[in-house]
């Protein structure tokens, strides 16, 4: 469920960046935009796979 929170968030900063005036804000909250989803992309790269049993011979 994060991912689609991050996503939605994302794209609230793009779209806000978009109708204000001042460009500090606009780069201010496209980078925090970039900030998201590089955080949601690092997230989904760890492995959520099962692990097998430790096997003692």
């Amino acid at each position: 469920m994060l991912g689609k929170f991050a996503r939605e968030a994302a794209v609230a900063l793009l779209r806000f960046s978009k109708t204000t005036s001042d460009p500090n804000l606009a780069a201010a909250l496209i980078d925090k935009a970039a900030d998201i989803k590089d955080r949601d992309d690092s997230l989904q790269k760890i492995d959520k796979s099962p692990r097998p049993p430790d096997v003692q011979p």
